[in-house]
C-alpha cells in the first residue's frame, strides 16, 4: 500500500519486456540520423537506410548514393564542411507492432542555424513519419517520409534549393 492505496503490478513475458527494452534504441537512431545531417555526415546518413528509402514529396529515393546526392543537391555546406545547423528531434509516438520487429514513429523536427552575418535562430520545423525494422538486434528504417514543412523562416541560409521543387 502507499498512502492508502492499492498498488498492483501486472507481469509482462518476457518477449514483451525486450521488445520494450529494445524500443528505447528508436529515439537514439532518430538523434543519430539528426547528428550525421547537422555534421555534413551525408554518407553515414545514408548508411542508415541500407534496407530503407526516403519519401520527399512525391519523389522516392531507394538508394543510398542518391540520399548522398539529394542533401548535396539542397543543403548548403559552409567552409566547416557543415551545415552550421541543429535539428532537434521531439515527441517521438513510437508504436511497435505485435511481434515487437517493426515500429512506427512519428517525430517532430526543429532547425536552429547560425552563420556569420547570420544570428541564431528557428528556420523551420516540422514532423517525419518512419516506418522502422529491427534487424540483428538493431533498428533501421525501412522508410523515412518528409512532411511538409509547419513553420518557416529564413531558408535562404541553409537550402541551396528547395526541396518541394526538386521532389
Amino acid at each position: 500500500r502507499v498512502s492508502g492505496s492499492k498498488v498492483s503490478l501486472r507481469i509482462l513475458p518476457v518477449e514483451k519486456v525486450f521488445s520494450i527494452m529494445v524500443a528505447l534504441d528508436i529515439p537514439n537512431l532518430l538523434y543519430r540520423y539528426a547528428d550525421y545531417i547537422d555534421g555534413g555526415r551525408f554518407d553515414e546518413a545514408a548508411d542508415m537506410f541500407q534496407y530503407g528509402r526516403l519519401i520527399v514529396g512525391k519523389r522516392v529515393i531507394d538508394r543510398q548514393e542518391d540520399m548522398v546526392a539529394f542533401w548535396r543537391q539542397v543543403i548548403r555546406l559552409y567552409d566547416d564542411g557543415t551545415p552550421r545547423t541543429r535539428h532537434l528531434i521531439s515527441n517521438p509516438q513510437i508504436h511497435l507492432s505485435e511481434g515487437g520487429d517493426k515500429a512506427t514513429c512519428r517525430s517532430q523536427w526543429t532547425v536552429l542555424q547560425a552563420v556569420p552575418g547570420f544570428p541564431l535562430q528557428v528556420i523551420a520545423t516540422g514532423r517525419y513519419e518512419d516506418r522502422l525494422q529491427l534487424r540483428d538486434s538493431t533498428w533501421h528504417f525501412e522508410e523515412r517520409r518528409y512532411l511538409p514543412i509547419d513553420l518557416e523562416g529564413d531558408l535562404s541560409f541553409h537550402l541551396m534549393q528547395d526541396p518541394r521543387r526538386t521532389a
